[in-house]
C-alpha cells in the first residue's frame, strides 16, 4: 500500500556510487552488451486499459476481477511461448481470508472530562488480523498512549518498557522518532524511515505485546498520504493471510483514529497531544496511560477463506536454467471502495499496478523477439500487494525458484505516465551491487538515478521488493523521476500533487488515452536492460558491507 508517485520534493541529481567485492558486477563492463530490444509501449497500453477497466472491477484479491486477471496474464504469458512457472501450474496459491466489517459502531471513549466518539469511516477505521472470529468487541479497554509503539534493543528504545498492556488499547503514532530531522543518520536513521516505522510494524508489536486493540493516530506528513487513503483502503473487504491458530495472537482490533479526534480524546483525559507527541520523539519516553479512559468499540465480520493466486511465467535460460532473474509486481488492487461523488466506486488501479502487470507481459515479450539468456527468466504477478505485501510475502516464505538460486531482479510498482525525466528514483539507493547495472542502463540513456527526496515516508518498505530483501535477495526498485524534459521539477511536482490527492487508492485511477508514455517507454527499457544484463552475466551481485540483508544473503548463497 504506496504512493506510486514520490511525494513532492526538488530531486537531488546525484549519480550513483556503489562499492564493489570480489563477487562483485565490477566486471560487467566486459559482459556482453544487452541485446538490442525495446519493450512495447504498445503492449503496454493495450494491457493498461484492459486490466484497469471496469469489468475487472478494480482486481481484488478473491473477486471475478481476479479470475478475469489470471486468466488474462495466463493467455498473455502462453501465447509469448513461455513456461508455466510452478511445476507446470501458472499459479501459486496463496490462502487468505476475506473479512468484511459490518454493523461497526462507533468508537467510543468515556472516563474523561467528556465521552469522545468516532464514526467509522470518516473519523476512524476498524479492522482485525483475527481470522475465525465473527464478532470483535473491544469493552471497557483502559487506554495508553506508547508513542511510536517501538520496541527496538538494538537501539536502546523500548515504549513498551514497564508496561502490561494485555486488554488495554494502545495509542499509537505513525513513522520513527525522529522523522522530522533533516539528515539521514540518528538513533531511527534520522529522516529516512525503518520498518519501526510503519503502519504494519505498529500492530504487529502491539499484538506481541498484548493488547486488545491498536489505533494509529492518523497524520498526513509522517502518514504520507491523506485520510481519504486510509479511508478507502481500509473500508469494504480486507483481505489477510490464514494461519493454522486464526491470527488468535493479533490484537482484536486494530486501526487508525482522525488526529482531531485524538486531540479531543488527550483533552478529555486532561492532556495534550501535540506535547505528548513532542515527548514521545525523546529517548526514554515512558508510556502514558490516560487515566481513568476506556475505550469500546464492536463489529461483526463476514469472513470467507480462499486462496487467491499469485502468477508465475518462467523463460528458460540457454546455458544456466538452474540459475534465475526475477521480475515482479503485484497484480491487485482495491476492487470495489469508497465511491467518489458522482458514485463510483471502482477502485481501477491503472497507474497502481495495472502498468507494473503489463510491464511483466511487456518485459516477456522483448526477450523473447531477442532470445534466450544465459539464465532463466521469472515473471511473477503476486496478488494482495494492497493488503500488506502478502503474496509476495508468501512467495518468500515459500519460493518456487530457491532464493540461493535466484540471482537478483527487479520490482515495479506503478509506472510513471508524466512524461519523460531525466532521472530516475531509486528506491534504498545504495543498498546493493545492482545499483551499477542500473546506472550503465542509464548511461546509454543519459540520464541519472537519484536519492529518494522523503526518505521519511518509508517507501522500500511498502512495496513487494520488501519481501524479498528479507529473505537476502537482492531485488532494484525505481520509479521515473519528476525532473521533466518537459516542465522541470515544477510539472513533475506539479504531476505528482495531482496524482496523490486526486487518484492515488480512489476511484478515479483510471486509464486516461491522453497519457504521456515517453517515460514509461525509457523506464520499460532500464528494466529491460538490467534484467538482461542480469541473465546474461555469471556474476552475483550482492547487498553492500554492512547493509540489514547482506548477512542473510550471505547464509544462503554458502549454502547454495
Amino acid at each position: 500500500m504506496r504512493s506510486s508517485i514520490l511525494a513532492i520534493a526538488i530531486l537531488l541529481a546525484l549519480p550513483a556510487c556503489t562499492t564493489m567485492s570480489d563477487t562483485s558486477p565490477a566486471s560487467a563492463s566486459a559482459q556482453p552488451a544487452a541485446a538490442a530490444a525495446s519493450p512495447s509501449v504498445d503492449t503496454m497500453k493495450r494491457l493498461v486499459q484492459e486490466l484497469s477497466s471496469d469489468a475487472y472491477e478494480g482486481r481484488a484479491p478473491g473477486s471475478a476481477g481476479e479470475e478475469k486477471t489470471l486468466a488474462l496474464l495466463s493467455a498473455e504469458f502462453a501465447k509469448l511461448g513461455l513456461k508455466p512457472g510452478n511445476n507446470g501450474s501458472w499459479f501459486q496459491d496463496v490462502p487468505l481470508v476475506e473479512i468484511t466489517a459490518k454493523n461497526v459502531s462507533t468508537l467510543t471513549f468515556t472516563g474523561g472530562k467528556a465521552p469522545v466518539t468516532a464514526a467509522y469511516g470518516t473519523e476512524m477505521v476498524i479492522g482485525t488480523y483475527r481470522t475465525t472470529q465473527p464478532h470483535i468487541a473491544v469493552k471497557d479497554s483502559p487506554v495508553v498512549f506508547v508513542g511510536y509503539g517501538i520496541n527496538a534493543p538494538e537501539k536502546g528504545w523500548n515504549d513498551y518498557a514497564g508496561l502490561d498492556v494485555k486488554g488495554k488499547t494502545v495509542i499509537i503514532l505513525v513513522n520513527d522518532p525522529d522523522y522530522e530531522t533533516t539528515g539521514l543518520t540518528g538513533t531511527f536513521n534520522g529522516r529516512a524511515m525503518t520498518y519501526y516505522g510503519r503502519w504494519t510494524y505498529k500492530y504487529e508489536e502491539a499484538a506481541r505485546q498484548g493488547a486488545a486493540a491498536a489505533i494509529i493516530v492518523h497524520d498526513t506528513v509522517p502518514a504520507a498520504y491523506g485520510w481519504n487513503v486510509v479511508q478507502s483502503s481500509w473500508t469494504g473487504a480486507q483481505h489477510v493471510a490464514d494461519s493454522a491458530n486464526g491470527n488468535a495472537d493479533q490484537s482484536a482490533a486494530i486501526g487508525w483514529i482522525q488526529k482531531d479526534k485524538a486531540q479531543a480524546l488527550f483533552a478529555s483525559a486532561g492532556m495534550d497531544l501535540d506535547a505528548q507527541m513532542r515527548a514521545a520523539k525523546q529517548p526514554g519516553f515512558k508510556a502514558v496511560p490516560l487515566a481513568g479512559v476506556k475505550a469500546n468499540v464492536s463489529f461483526d465480520n463476514d469472513l470467507r477463506k480462499h486462496s487467491s493466486k499469485n502468477v508465475v511465467a518462467l523463460l528458460p535460460g540457454k546455458t544456466r536454467p538452474d540459475e534465475y532473474v526475477l521480475y515482479s509486481a503485484h497484480w491487485d488492487h482495491l476492487g470495489r471502495c469508497q465511491a467518489a461523488p458522482d458514485g463510483d466506486d471502482i477502485c481501477n488501479g491503472a497507474v497502481d499496478n495495472a502498468t507494473g502487470t503489463a510491464a511483466l507481459v511487456a518485459l516477456a515479450e522483448a526477450n523473447v523477439k531477442a532470445g534466450p539468456t544465459d539464465r532463466s527468466q521469472v515473471f511473477l504477478a503476486v496478488t494482495a500487494e494492497e493488503s500488506g505485501l502478502l503474496g509476495s510475502a508468501y512467495y518468500g516464505e515459500n519460493p518456487v525458484f530457491p532464493f540461493a538460486k535466484t540471482v537478483g531482479g527487479v520490482n515495479m510498482d506503478a509506472l510513471s505516465v508524466s512524461g519523460l525525466a531525466r532521472n530516475v528514483v531509486v528506491i534504498g539507493k545504495g543498498k546493493s551491487q545492482l545499483d551499477a547495472y542500473l546506472d550503465r542502463a542509464l548511461a546509454a540513456q543519459g540520464r541519472v538515478a537519484t536519492l529518494e527526496p522523503t526518505p521519511e515516508k518509508g517507501y522500500y518498505y511498502r512495496s513487494d521488493h520488501f519481501s524479498f530483501a528479507k529473505h537476502g535477495l537482492p531485488m532494484l526498485y525505481f520509479e521515473g523521476g519528476e525532473d521533466l524534459v518537459n516542465g522541470g521539477t515544477a510539472a513533475g511536482m506539479a504531476a505528482a500533487e495531482d496524482y496523490t490527492k486526486n487518484r492515488y487508492h480512489g476511484p478515479k485511477d483510471e486509464y486516461d488515452p491522453n497519457w504521456d508514455w515517453t517515460g514509461v517507454a525509457a523506464d520499460l527499457k532500464l528494466y529491460y536492460d538490467v534484467g538482461r544484463a542480469l541473465a546474461d552475466t555469471s556474476d552475483w551481485p550482492n547487498w553492500v558491507e554492512g547493509d540489514e540483508f547482506r548477512a542473510i544473503r550471505d547464509k544462503d548463497r554458502a549454502g547454495k
